[in-house]
């Protein structure tokens, strides 16, 4: 393979198969701090649009400015959908007059919803003003249906045709250059009233005889969705039936849009995300988000884990006597606690994974605790015979014991606490993944120190 022009001979290959070039950031800005705009268009015109979004996305506001100022006509609308919403509104003013409406004059409806529902009202005027007439209310009464549902999520862009056209029609009226989206992939059916009625995909169009009927070609995976549906519990649909696009319904079971799998992915990425943030106490944040709004919204659960570390601090308390006689049990205390903490964590991202999936209900419940439970119960065994055979060994076997059997106990309760805790908060209407953390971390550290105190006050004075 020849030498790249941008990497030395015999250094070492650290480009990755995706993503940015290595050293493209640089190179843009060399580019904009010298005022060639040639060479910054030879740079990022190629790009993809979600490598141009990383990019504005790594560089600072002043040097992002600036790029825009220099890069006219680079910027288009599939960018500002892959932007991260906290940049959209200042990239969107750093456009020069005309470049709006060349950027979302060719996006989809729900490109351009998922683009301004989280602009305020004078971005989301911009964006609006910048489209066709016909556009625009496709885009506000989408804007209408409620946050997160399937009206939000949908395209409004739709290939229907009679359910008693034959294959011939479908292609005939295909090519006759009618509007079509950008990218379909079922051409649906609907009766008289607009009700549809099932799907044929473009591949069994183009393979079968012009005289078919395409009613008797309709895919055995066909369902449609209501306008008020859940966009989350669509896309996990998407996910568990294996969907490619599915029509979208309203009151009357009229036809009004279709949901595509690329906008079901989106949902399940950014559902995954918020999960992970939320079990961590951080909640929705990127890491363009100010400072101060960062700090604001991060300090509310440390003050409540502040206030559950007083609740564990109290149980220590409680002891003081013991660890005064015995030192060695200071030093041995946190290894308790953590161990406990450690397995609890586990038990509850796999509990609230499950129930964001819907893989946790009522009908298995049952066995899915005793199954954290019996692990809790064996790795507690496990831990107890490696832990309290070293303390026998560096402190004395009274002192071994005690750790082991502290072990098992709060390795057990753990494993239970991590499946109960969410399934309690979810039956209560509490977000599982924003507030199991705190009390999982609380159980534990409560039930770790008083059974590792509490048996070593009976044992060992």
């Amino acid at each position: 393979m020849a030498d790249r022009p941008d990497i030395p001979a015999g250094a070492p290959e650290e480009e990755d198969e995706f993503g940015l070039p290595p050293r493209l950031v640089e190179e843009a800005l060399e580019a904009v701090t010298a005022g060639d705009a040639a060479r910054l268009h030879a740079r990022l015109d190629p790009l993809h649009p979600a490598d141009v979004a990383d990019l504005l996305e790594q560089i600072e506001g002043r040097d992002r400015r600036a790029l825009l100022a220099l890069w006219r006509g680079g910027v288009d609308g599939d960018v500002l959908s892959e932007l991260d919403e906290s940049l959209r509104e200042e990239v969107i003013e750093g456009l020069a007059p005309g470049e709006l409406e060349s950027a979302v004059r060719d996006l989809e409806t729900d490109d351009v919803v998922d683009l301004v529902e989280d602009l305020d009202a004078e971005g989301q005027e911009a964006v609006l003003g910048a489209l066709a007439a016909a556009d625009r209310i496709a885009v506000e009464k989408a804007l209408a249906w409620p946050e997160h549902s399937a009206g939000r999520l949908m395209q409004a862009e739709v290939v229907r045709a009679p359910e008693h056209w034959t294959v011939g029609e479908a292609i005939d009226f295909l090519r006759s250059g009618v509007r079509l989206p950008d990218q379909f992939y079922h051409v649906v059916l609907v009766d008289p009233r607009l009700k549809p009625v099932g799907y044929v995909t473009l591949g069994r169009i183009l393979s079968a005889p012009r005289g078919a009927r395409l009613r008797g070609m309709a895919e055995d995976s066909f369902r449609t969705f209501h306008v008020e549906d859940g966009a989350e519990d669509v896309a996990r649909a998407f996910a568990r039936y294996h969907l490619i696009s599915a029509p979208v319904v309203d009151d009357d079971d009229r036809l009004v849009g279709v949901v595509t799998i690329d906008d079901a992915v989106t949902v399940l990425d950014e559902e995954h995300e918020e999960d992970l943030l939320r079990l961590a106490g951080v909640g929705e944040e990127s890491l363009l988000d100010p400072v101060l709004a960062t700090a604001r919204a991060r300090i509310p659960w440390l003050v409540a884990n502040l206030g559950t570390a007083g609740l564990a601090a109290l149980v220590i308390a409680q002891f003081a006597g013991t660890i005064e006689a015995l030192v060695a049990l200071a030093v041995l205390m946190p290894i308790v606690a953590s161990m406990g903490g450690n397995a609890g964590t586990q038990s509850l991202t796999v509990a609230v994974r499950a129930l964001a999936t819907r893989a946790l209900t009522r009908s298995n419940a049952g066995r899915v605790i005793r199954r954290e439970a019996l692990v809790g119960l064996l790795n507690g065994v496990a831990l107890a015979v490696l832990l309290g055979g070293a303390t026998a060994l560096l402190f004395s076997p009274a002192i071994g014991a005690v750790i082991a059997a502290a072990l098992v106990v709060n390795l057990f309760v753990a494993a239970l606490a991590g499946v109960l805790v969410p399934m309690l908060l979810e039956r209560l209407g509490v977000d599982p993944a924003l507030a199991s953390g705190t009390f999982v971390t609380t159980v534990t550290d409560v039930v770790g120190f008083f059974a590792f105190l509490g048996l070593a006050t009976v044992v060992l004075l």
